[in-house]
Order: C-alpha cells, then sequence, then structure tokens
C-alpha cells in the first residue's frame, strides 16, 4: 500500500494562501512605472490644468470631480481628429463650468448648479495621445495655490512644481501625463 501523508489543515491553508498571494501582482498590467501626475493650481477663481509637458492630437479631455464615489461628477470637451495640443488650459471658474477658450469645446457640461469647489478630488484623463490619468486633491488646490507662485501648480503627492521641478523630475520621481514611460 502506498502510504499517504496527512498534512495538518493550518500546513495546507497556509500552502494555498501562500501559493494564492504569490501569483498575484499588486500593479496593474498596464500601469505606469512611475506615478502619473497633472499639475493644477487655482488664480482669480480659475482652475488651471498644466500636463507637464505637451500633450499632441488631444480628442477628448475629461475631468472627473469625486471619482468612484456616488457623487462623481464629469466634464468633458472634445475637439476634432486630429486633436489638439494641450498643454496649460483655463478649465472652470470658481462656482460655475466654463468652456476653456480655444479648440475644445464642452461636450459634456458640469450640472447646473454643480459647484466644483465642494468636490474632494479632481482627476483628469487625455484621449487621443497615449496617455496617463492624475489626481488631485481640491481643498488642498483651492488653499495653497495663492501660496505659490503663478507659474508653480500641484502635481498631486509629488507637490508644487514649476518649469524647472518638472524638468528635473518628469521620468524620475514621475510621469507628466502625457510623458512616454521609461520602461
Amino acid at each position: 500500500m502506498v502510504d499517504t501523508i496527512k498534512w495538518p489543515r493550518a500546513a495546507c491553508a497556509a500552502l494555498l494562501v501562500a501559493a494564492v498571494t504569490g501569483a498575484c501582482d499588486t500593479k496593474a498590467q498596464f500601469a505606469p512605472s512611475l506615478p502619473p501626475a497633472a499639475g493644477f493650481r487655482v488664480d482669480g477663481g480659475v482652475l488651471k490644468l498644466w500636463t507637464g509637458t505637451p500633450c499632441e492630437g488631444v480628442i477628448r479631455l475629461r475631468l472627473t470631480f469625486d471619482s468612484g464615489t456616488q457623487q462623481s461628477t464629469e466634464q468633458v470637451w472634445t475637439a476634432p481628429q486630429p486633436g489638439v495640443r494641450v498643454e496649460r488650459l483655463d478649465l472652470l471658474r470658481t462656482g460655475e463650468g466654463s468652456s476653456p477658450d480655444g479648440p475644445l469645446q464642452v461636450q459634456t457640461p458640469l450640472p447646473t448648479g454643480y459647484d466644483w469647489t465642494t468636490a474632494g478630488s479632481i482627476a483628469v484623463t487625455v484621449d487621443g495621445p497615449q496617455a496617463n490619468g492624475a489626481k488631485a486633491d481640491v481643498a488642498r488646490v483651492l488653499r495653497e495655490s495663492a501660496q505659490h507662485p503663478a507659474g508653480s501648480y500641484l502635481f498631486g503627492e509629488r507637490g508644487w512644481m514649476d518649469v524647472a521641478d518638472v524638468q528635473r523630475e518628469n521620468r524620475k520621481s514621475f510621469l507628466a501625463i502625457c510623458t512616454p514611460d521609461p520602461e
């Protein structure tokens, strides 16, 4: 007869957990090698975006406030093919959902009466070029913008950065949303 080894249940459970968790990768398959970021600031009641590097061929730009929550609200701008170049853009005025001046046109406006300044977060995504999305804390943008020079923008967890900071850190500690991944 063949002897069978009787493993304690705890040992079997530990082996199963190790096999399952070892097979899982905590990073999404197509996630960039560095955290993506875009710059936001408010000047004179206007929410401004800086992509950090130019985004060529943009056909859609989407702002999502409170993404992933029941309060999630978005505004979408579009441009016809072959798209437009976007690097710095005035997005919204305090208390209203205005369209930026230029070749992007509002496709989906914010709901009437929506006050974006009460949102917890803002996320931006760009369609057209290969790009990554980025997110920032609305309260921090509103609270800290006046404390930083006009050329500095809040790049999410990276903090406040100006042109020299972005040029130095892009592709080292973060990726501007339209910067190709170095890996």
